[in-house]
């Protein structure tokens, strides 16, 4: 996944683009993105206070963190 780093620190602009299960589906939001990775619906949406059904079309923010994988979630 492509990082698009925001200006005030280490987070980069991703969006959800669908639920897949019990997944979303999230890729950064950067042109050049190629393939979205999968996160636990429930553990994204608590994290930014919304039901997962709301996930797909939101766009957010994320650290990362080890291994590259995304935490710290936060709405855009």
């Amino acid at each position: 996944m492509t990082a698009n780093i925001t200006p005030d620190d280490d987070r980069v602009r991703v969006r959800v683009l669908l639920l897949f299960g019990d997944q979303a589906e999230i890729a950064a939001d950067a042109p050049d993105a190629d393939t979205p990775e999968r996160y636990p619906a429930a553990e994204v949406a608590a994290a930014v206070g919304l039901d997962p059904k709301e996930l797909p079309g939101k766009r957010l923010t994320a650290r990362v963190g080890a291994g590259h994988r995304l935490e710290d979630f936060r709405l855009a």
